[in-house]
């Protein structure tokens, strides 16, 4: 079945980087578009990055955009989201989706358990 198990997430101050990872298992990785989502306390569920298949577009919301970089290793069945210029605000439970086909990064058949990104001084 479908495995996805993220890591990386912390403590990091405003202003620090923080590197996400997801490890995937139990389907054909290459095949499918893949998405980061993210939800803060109290908050409802954000769409935060998606990528296709082949890793030749990204899409962004307009919180991370220009602070955060979605990318995969399709050799390694692993994506990752690389986050930088980090504010309070991104303060939340992030998840790895994978997506219904190659193209759709906006839409997921299936999320991680998350890992907790806290930025505070």
């Amino acid at each position: 079945q479908v495995q996805l198990v993220e890591s990386g997430g912390g403590l990091a101050q405003p202003g620090g980087s923080l590197r996400l990872s997801c490890a995937a298992s139990g389907f054909t990785f290459s095949n499918y578009a893949m998405i980061w989502a993210r939800q803060a306390p109290g908050k409802g569920f954000e769409w935060v990055s998606g990528i296709y298949s082949d890793g030749s577009a990204t899409d962004y919301a307009d919180s991370v955009k220009g602070r955060f970089t979605i990318s995969r290793d399709n050799a390694k069945n692993t994506l990752h989201l690389q986050m930088n210029s980090l504010k309070p605000e991104d303060t939340a439970l992030y998840y790895c989706g994978r997506g219904i086909d190659a193209r759709r990064v906006r839409i997921s058949g299936a999320w991680g358990q998350g890992t907790q990104v806290t930025v505070s001084s």
